[in-house]
């Protein structure tokens, strides 16, 4: 899912309120308190946290994020919560979004923070259909009927865009985000995350896959931001989260039973099995050729490029394309390319 950015003037008008207006509970590490000596740091999300937040949560676990003298806060996001917005604003030091488009469009409105590392080499980002009426590539979409959110739309368009189709080659259906409409014949393929293993369920045996990567729409899922102030005056901070962070998603990546019972430990509310499920897919796309040559979070600058290109083409950007140096660093990442796990 994309979410919305505000722009700069409407950020720094509304920024403070909103972050003082955040009431959701911060997500408690089962170490208890920081210890002292530590600093607590914040990470705001786009979402309530999940299996995203896999290497996080074990690295709190197993005082990784200690050994760095921090004391990691995860903080929940939600429909009503704007999380650029209050990282830019300062309240804290660093965020997560869904998708790396979200951190492109509030470049290009001139709002502060730049990514850093990527969690997922891959986006998931996925076309679903039945065996009986299979899409395997975008032509197979040609006079079909897309059921797609109203916020994937713009994904839609990139895929025919990339791949040479006309947009009225194909019947856009907006749904929400229940599969259903597969099922009942409503629509021939709906979009949504291949990693997302509970809600694929009703779908049954044989799922057809198209990843959108594979279309050549090729965008990172769950990058980590943080402000331009953080990234040039307290780098410390966040390559000591990287190194705490990266061994943790490396220990996951390992051990994926055990990162499991630590995530359902600490966030009683997921099942375990679905979340096992669930993190299986996920490590194949945190962990990949990239991470095995340049480390877990790494990303390549030529993949951001292609995505500023493609969103300008589809006039995304209301305020002008962005420079990609406006959207992303290196810096944090070549400050830890010796400890960052090599593995894929």
């Amino acid at each position: 899912m994309i979410h919305t950015v505000m722009s700069r003037r409407s950020l720094f008008r509304t920024g403070a309120a909103a972050a003082a207006a955040l009431a959701a509970p911060t997500v408690v590490s089962t170490r208890g308190f920081a210890q002292s000596g530590t600093r607590t740091i914040n990470m705001q999300l786009g979402w309530l946290p999940s299996s995203e937040q896999l290497g996080e949560v074990v690295a709190r676990n197993l005082g990784y994020f200690e050994e760095e003298g921090l004391n990691l806060a995860i903080q929940p996001g939600g429909p009503s919560i704007d999380g650029v917005a209050i990282v830019a604003s300062g309240r804290y030091e660093l965020g997560q979004v869904t998708s790396s488009p979200s951190l492109m469009l509030a470049a290009s409105q001139g709002i502060p923070v730049k990514c850093f590392a990527v969690g997922f080499q891959e986006h998931p980002h996925t076309f679903f259909s039945l065996p009986a009426k299979p899409i395997r590539t975008p032509q197979d979409m040609i006079g079909k009927k897309v059921g797609i959110q109203a916020t994937g739309k713009v994904l839609l368009s990139a895929l025919l865009r990339k791949n040479n189709i006309d947009e009225s080659d194909v019947e856009v259906i907006t749904i929400g985000s229940d599969y259903t409409p597969l099922l009942t014949g409503q629509v021939d393929t709906v979009a949504g995350w291949i990693s997302n293993v509970a809600a694929l369920k009703p779908l049954g045996e044989g799922l057809v896959t198209m990843r959108l990567w594979d279309t050549g729409v090729r965008l990172y899922a769950c990058p980590y931001y943080a402000t331009h102030d953080t990234i040039e005056n307290r780098p410390e901070v966040l390559a000591g989260f990287l190194r705490a962070a990266g061994k943790g998603w490396g220990f996951a990546r390992e051990n994926p039973e055990k990162a499991v019972e630590m995530l359902v430990k600490e966030l009683p509310n997921l099942n375990a099995e679905e979340q096992l499920a669930s993190v299986k897919v996920a490590l194949t796309f945190a962990f990949n050729e990239q991470t095995a040559k340049n480390g877990w979070g790494s990303f390549d600058r030529d993949v951001w490029q292609q995505q500023i290109d493609i969103y300008d083409e589809l006039d995304q950007f209301s305020a002008g394309a962005p420079k990609i140096d406006d959207v992303i660093t290196s810096s944090i990442l070549d400050a830890t390319a010796d400890v960052r796990p090599k593995l894929g």
